[in-house]
């Protein structure tokens, strides 16, 4: 049997989003339109897989910029406005704990990759721009999978690439509704709950919850 594999989620799990606030003001737009535009996306990207349905995360996210700028008196030109908002997704931050946490769970013997709903190359520059990109062993986008978390065949498609059974397999992720998926598919589950919120009762409980990467590196140690 090999080494268990972590998985990863990216897009605020390992990524700071917040600069994507910075962005929206930069165009004249009120800064909490960010974190309307993200919910609306996933919104969308969930409507479609239930549909049975599929689209690339940049197609919904520059859409979605779109959308939520619609009737907004932007600083300049409506095109200008939606290309430099999606031009942050290239320059966000990795959470601070990232590094350390990453480091100490490789340090286990454990295989790392990533699983996202956005784009292989958006993860790609995360990790180059941080110095870890070595220490992953794929980086994995659901573009591949034909359908997005947490659809069972996102981490079924997981578990196939990396040739391990789905039991063998721990995701981490920020999102209770990602760790219920990957529970679900029967992987491990942990939910990285940096700010302290509640669990949601009606997600399945997850096999771990930490505050940090360096603590889950810990748990597993």
């Amino acid at each position: 049997m090999r080494a268990p594999v972590i998985a990863f989620d990216v897009n605020e799990s390992l990524s700071d989003m917040a600069p994507m606030a910075d962005r929206f003001a930069d165009v004249g737009a009120p800064p909490h339109l960010a974190s309307l535009w993200f919910a609306a996306l996933l919104r969308d990207a969930f409507a479609l897989t239930a549909a049975g349905g599929t689209e690339r995360f940049a197609t919904l996210a520059a859409d979605g910029v779109r959308s939520v700028l619609h009737g907004v008196a932007c600083s300049r030109p409506h095109d200008e406005a939606v290309r430099h908002v999606l031009e942050g997704f290239q320059d966000l931050p990795i959470h601070p704990d990232v590094p350390d946490g990453v480091r100490a769970l490789r340090a286990t013997g454990r295989r790392l990759v990533t699983l996202s709903n956005g784009g292989t190359a958006v993860a790609e520059g995360l990790l180059r721009r941080a110095g870890l990109r070595d220490e992953f062993e794929r980086v994995l986008s659901v573009e591949q999978a034909g359908v997005w978390k947490p659809a069972p065949g996102s981490y079924a498609y997981a578990a196939r690439e990396c040739g391990a059974e789905p039991a063998q397999m721990l995701l981490v992720a920020v999102h209770p509704w990602d760790v219920d998926g990957a529970i679900r598919a029967g992987l491990g589950g942990c939910w990285l709950n940096r700010t302290g919120a509640p669990y949601p009762s009606y997600c399945r409980e997850p096999t771990y919850t930490v505050a940090s990467l360096p603590e889950l590196a810990q748990r597993l140690g």
